[in-house]
């Protein structure tokens, strides 16, 4: 499997620095993170808004001299906003993006599905039906994937309530269940697993034909803080916080294997969320070489 990571934790580089960048320390394929561009000046941001033919032809045209490829462009964000003027201009961003995908020659766009925090879960599914279909439908026609990162959110929300409703296997189920299309998958990351409870190698194997890409991220627990706190006090750095690869829970050597065992041969994408290399662009940096080092070390023959 290949090694990248998504740009966005370059806060202060251009994307065509950071294409270059990757390409001179050995990084092969690159996540494009594709929020909203703001302001002036240096954005890791891919401009969905701005691009056409020509510039998606100029940015493959320097990755290609850079020895990078794309794997997955990338934008999550609460898709089932409450507010119906909001989720249209969230929704509207996230066509955008699926169009981008297309111009870029990427099959696999990211994101979130989100959550109406005043209605049931069950009603949530339901806006969920209505809210996808079409947007699976649009990215069929473009050959693309739509790839659900299962990050719970649970900063987005009131106290902690799940911001992203995507978070768990058996809600997998009723996501597929509901919407079968065949390019309806997931963008798999452990490190939200791990918190969770849930067995994350078991579900590798359960997920196999839905797992489209993968984010490599670990998760660092502290039993002594849950003790105390419980695991229903589960916000951002309360008991668990998020790391690089090799220094959290994660058994990095078996998720490999498990991926291989499954016929996965995409990417491994590094989503830096680490705040023990943040801080500076040299330490973000130190740390996704770090990762990277230790991800060619789960993989044998690397």
């Amino acid at each position: 499997m290949q090694i990248g990571f998504l740009t966005n934790c370059l806060h202060d580089q251009s994307l065509e620095q950071i294409i270059a960048w990757a390409g001179a320390n050995g990084f092969q394929n690159l996540e494009l993170a594709a929020w909203p561009v703001k302001g002036r000046g240096p954005n890791p941001d891919l401009d969905v808004i701005q691009l056409d033919e020509a510039g998606a032809g100029e940015l493959l045209a320097l990755a290609a001299e850079h020895g990078v490829a794309f794997s997955c462009v990338t934008y999550c964000d609460n898709l089932l906003h409450r507010d119906p003027r909001e989720r249209e201009r969230l929704l509207a961003h996230v066509r955008r993006v699926i169009e981008a995908a297309r111009l870029l020659n990427v099959d696999v766009v990211s994101t979130f599905i989100g959550r109406n925090e005043t209605l049931t879960l069950e009603q949530n599914l339901d806006e969920m039906e209505r809210v996808f279909a079409p947007l699976l439908n649009l990215a069929a026609e473009r050959g693309v994937r739509l790839a659900i990162e299962n990050c719970p959110m649970p900063g987005m929300q009131f106290e902690g309530l799940t911001g992203n409703i995507a978070c768990a296997p058996d809600l997998w189920d009723e996501m597929f269940r509901r919407l079968p299309h065949s390019n309806f998958g997931l963008n798999l990351d452990p490190s939200h697993l791990v918190w969770l409870g849930v067995d994350y190698l078991a579900a590798v194997h359960e997920y196999a034909p839905r797992i489209f890409h993968t984010h490599a991220k670990d998760t660092e627990i502290f039993p002594e803080r849950r003790a105390r706190a419980s695991i229903l006090n589960s916000g951002w750095d309360s008991w668990w916080r998020y790391r690089l690869p090799g220094l959290g829970e994660i058994d990095w050597p078996r998720w490999v294997e498990a991926l291989n065992q499954i016929g996965y041969h995409g990417v491994l994408s590094i989503e830096h969320e680490d705040p023990e290399w943040a801080g500076s662009e040299e330490k973000i940096t130190e740390g996704l070489l770090l990762a990277k080092q230790h991800l060619q070390a789960s993989q044998p023959g690397l």
